[in-house]
């Protein structure tokens, strides 16, 4: 290329929004999760790797009684990592989305997110439980849920780090809407 088709490109760039030059910013992502037996912890550290592979991401990941509504308006993206307990989600996640519901309201529209179950039977009780109080914040998946079943926990590793580099990358294009791009 020489100076002159560089420059028209420049140009060009000057005039886009400036939402369009996300790679520079730091994009937020938010792991809440909770784990008793170290199988959903393990989930949530994939999740987590993934998502490190990406220079311009920051992560907290959190256990769900310990994240909190500031952590949610925080971030561009978020991850809930859950066990499945007694056909449900783990306590301590619908403890995080009991006490930031009602404050989030209207703040979290469209916000992109990914959902990880780790079961012992099915998991789909479990799942439709957060993909219900998901669709009452507005968040948005942006991928399809990840079911670790039985005793299977290496398998399914692989696609959490796919989701955490999902995330970032989706993040960075702006492929997710304008939620994830803070202005």
């Amino acid at each position: 290329m020489n100076v002159v088709e560089l420059e028209a490109i420049g140009r060009r760039y000057q005039r886009r929004p400036a939402r369009l030059f996300k790679m520079a910013e730091e994009l937020r992502i938010l792991i809440v999760y909770a784990s008793q037996t170290g199988g959903a912890a393990r989930l949530a550290d994939a999740v987590e790797r993934g998502a490190q592979a990406q220079p311009s991401a920051a992560i907290r990941k959190l256990h769900g009684t310990r994240a909190g509504l500031a952590d949610l308006l925080w971030c561009d993206a978020l991850v809930i990592v859950t066990p499945e307990n007694f056909g449900y989600m783990a306590g301590a996640v619908k403890d995080f989305f009991d006490r930031t519901y009602d404050a989030a309201q209207g703040k979290r529209a469209n916000l992109p997110y990914g959902v990880v179950v780790r079961a012992g039977n099915d998991g789909t009780f479990a799942l439709a439980a957060v993909e219900r109080i998901a669709r009452g914040y507005g968040f948005k998946r942006i991928a399809e849920p990840i079911l670790s079943v039985g005793d299977d926990v290496d398998g399914p590793l692989v696609q959490c780090e796919e989701l955490g580099q999902t995330l970032v990358a989706g993040l960075e294009l702006g492929i997710f809407g304008r939620q994830g791009l803070r202005s």
